[in-house]
């Protein structure tokens, strides 16, 4: 990342924290930034483009703010117990940024961002598995996507009440909080059995990539083809797939349109 790009990323952040993301425009980020709006071009695509640098950068900040930690003289428990303190302020020092994305669920419109989203959760959930061995040993190795997971839900819990009021919150203590309810969890939890294994995670994993991954909407439409050939009374039918086709060719296709077409695709089994 060039200076220049930190810039505009750091001036990014700013104005969609201070306006929102749909709110503000490449003109006013690229004068935030000192440089003209073709300027903002030769460094990223669109206001997309930008939001995921954005993340990615928050992202490297996490990843260093934990780093620090790895190679110090502390022991298992220490080192996690910084780097979950680390975590949480991270978060409170974008506070309005977050914010932000979760009023306006500016996420969503990229699929290129739930990827990130989706891979960066999956490399935290491994460290904190990984943590957790370190702590409590490898008797609790077939625990730990269960513990990992019970600690990722205290934490977005508590990450939400401190977007609201972070005065409100000492990290430490809470990051010692937070171990000393997983003592308690770990201390009972080798008389029941694993709940997730790693079998079912890979399962979920595989089954989750649909999600993430765009279809094919030209294969689409031509299964969709097949399908109608085989039907009678079929000339509306292939109509509205001569124009759906046609219509998500376009440079800029018209959501009215596609939805209208799709709309005469409704109840048939077969091309629901």
């Amino acid at each position: 990342m060039t200076e220049k790009e930190k810039v505009i990323i750091q001036s990014g952040m700013k104005l969609f924290a201070q306006k929102g993301f749909s709110s503000t425009s490449i003109q006013e980020i690229a004068t935030e930034s000192n440089i003209s709006k073709g300027a903002f071009y030769l460094h990223f695509k669109s206001k997309d483009d930008l939001l995921l640098s954005i993340l990615e950068y928050i992202f490297d900040t996490i990843e260093s703010s934990r780093l620090v930690f790895e190679n110090q003289d502390l022991s298992p428990r220490e080192k996690f117990i910084k780097q979950i303190s680390a975590f949480f302020r991270t978060f409170i020092g974008h506070k309005e940024f977050m914010i932000m994305l979760s009023k306006e669920q500016a996420i969503p419109r990229n699929e290129e961002i739930k990827k990130l989203l989706f891979k960066k959760r999956f490399e935290s959930h491994l460290l904190h598995r990984k943590g957790l061995v370190s702590i409590y040993g490898q008797k609790i190795e077939p625990f730990s996507i269960d513990l990992a997971m019970i600690l990722e839900g205290l934490f977005q819990t508590y990450v939400g009440l401190m977007m609201l009021e972070p005065a409100e919150f000492e990290i430490e203590k809470l990051s010692h909080y937070l171990m000393k309810r997983m003592d308690s969890i770990v201390k009972d939890i080798s008389s029941e059995e694993p709940f997730l294994t790693e079998e079912k995670m890979e399962n979920i994993i595989k089954n989750s990539k649909q999600f993430f991954e765009p279809a094919n909407v030209n294969n689409l439409i031509k299964n969709m083809r097949n399908v109608i050939d085989q039907m009678e009374n079929r000339e509306v039918l292939e109509i509205s797939l001569d124009v759906l086709e046609e219509e998500i060719n376009k440079q800029s296709p018209r959501l009215p349109v596609i939805k209208g077409m799709l709309s005469n695709f409704k109840g048939i089994a077969k091309l629901e």
